[in-house]
């Protein structure tokens, strides 16, 4: 894989994909291409190559949806990134369903962009949000949550992964738990979606978000899935072009789902850089990607272990992410002794601040694995967390 990736030269070991993935060179050529030789405007050209351009984004609409395992590409809305779609769920969703006294539960290991979208719509409604609590390592509490949960509550948004602990949520378990008082679940994706196979119907959600630079493919772009009823249910969030039927000066009415919530001209190039990037990883398969990564981790977990001034952070089994911390070293000074010996990593609170305030810590060092590392990365990792130990005493 490492030959692939052409930001991976010179023995470089990338240990941050959780943040962002490095783009193989497969989808940095459909993006040449796509703004190169075969760029021009989609949906609204009468002419032969914005036809044809057009067929190409609505095609990455298709592929996306047959990515996920929904029912039809019209559920399927390209938006900015996964920020971006919890935002479009949080103020058009929320804001036509959500009112005063309704609550909205979250996780504590929620990243902060399923939490402050969260707090703006509560704030402008009066909806109130309770936090679900985790388990000794680090899991989603599933147990507290069903015994929890209130025909109050309309909302349940949760990590599918966890971008710091790396615990796999029990996605289907909290479906069934929110859909019993008639909440709607929404998932964030970001971690799962590049390293787990996708099966919508099975998950049992009602909102799936993810971005495409953690999926391999460009920044800019991700998506948000839900069932046609419920896109038909929101009212658009931006307004514009494209997501209309008829202006006038007098009224407005509204193109259907998704173009309704895609006002302006879309994120051409990078609609069709993920096209590449999910074709790329299906077909190496997500389900060899986990267990590959998973490896990775236990590998480090099992190695961090044998320096004693190492804390380790969530569940034994993780889904390619191991987050740490070394007695009385910060961790960006762990990250930047790490940088002397060519290892990348993360160092601070990751967005997700509560999380760090449940931990006891201000911040970790986190180590992330994807499908280009190998055990020459870890054994990398541990001779600099070797160095930072004897460089600190």
């Amino acid at each position: 894989m490492r030959g692939q990736f052409p930001g991976l030269a010179n023995n470089w070991h990338y240990l941050d994909t959780a943040a962002t993935a490095q783009k193989p060179q497969a989808v940095l050529d459909a993006m040449m291409r796509a703004g190169g030789t075969d760029y021009a405007t989609v949906h609204r050209g009468v002419y032969a190559r914005s036809a044809h351009m057009t067929v190409a984004f609505e095609a990455a609409r298709e592929r996306v949806a047959r990515f996920m395992g929904a029912a039809s590409a019209n559920e399927i809305v390209f938006v900015r990134g996964a920020t971006e779609g919890i935002n479009l769920v949080a103020q058009s969703w929320g804001g036509a369903h959500l009112k005063a006294g309704d609550r909205i539960m979250l996780s504590q290991l929620e990243h902060h962009s399923n939490i402050v979208p969260w707090q703006m719509v509560g704030e402008k409604v009066g909806a109130h949000i309770d936090i679900c609590p985790l388990t000794a390592d680090g899991l989603v509490d599933l147990d507290w949550l069903e015994e929890n949960l209130t025909e109050q509550h309309r909302l349940v948004a949760l990590a599918h992964v966890s971008n710091v602990l790396g615990s796999v949520l029990g996605a289907k378990r909290a479906a069934k738990a929110a859909h019993a008082v008639g909440a709607k679940l929404l998932l964030d994706g970001c971690q799962a979606a590049p390293r787990m196979r996708l099966n919508l119907a099975e998950l049992g959600c009602d909102f799936y978000v993810f971005s495409g630079h953690k999926l391999y493919g460009p920044t800019g772009v991700g998506v948000l899935w839900a069932t046609a009823e419920t896109l038909e249910s929101m009212p658009p969030w931006q307004g514009g072009g494209a997501m209309i039927d008829r202006v006038t000066f007098e009224k407005t009415s509204y193109a259907p789902p998704p173009s309704r919530f895609e006002a302006g001209t879309p994120m051409i190039i990078e609609v069709l850089g993920l096209h590449a990037a999910i074709d790329f990883i299906d077909a190496i398969g997500p389900e060899d990607i986990f267990a590959h990564e998973s490896a990775l981790a236990a590998q480090t977990r099992d190695a961090l272990r044998s320096i004693n001034s190492i804390t380790l952070f969530g569940p034994e089994k993780s889904a390619g992410i191991v987050s740490f911390s070394m007695a009385g070293v910060h961790p960006h000074d762990i990250g930047t002794i790490l940088d002397e010996e060519g290892v990348a990593i993360r160092a601070g609170h990751h967005c997700a601040q509560p999380l760090m305030d449940h931990l006891g810590v201000p911040a970790t060092a986190r180590a992330s694995f994807g499908i280009y590392n190998d055990e020459s990365d870890v054994a990398a990792l541990v001779r600099g967390l070797e160095r930072v130990k004897r460089i600190f005493g």
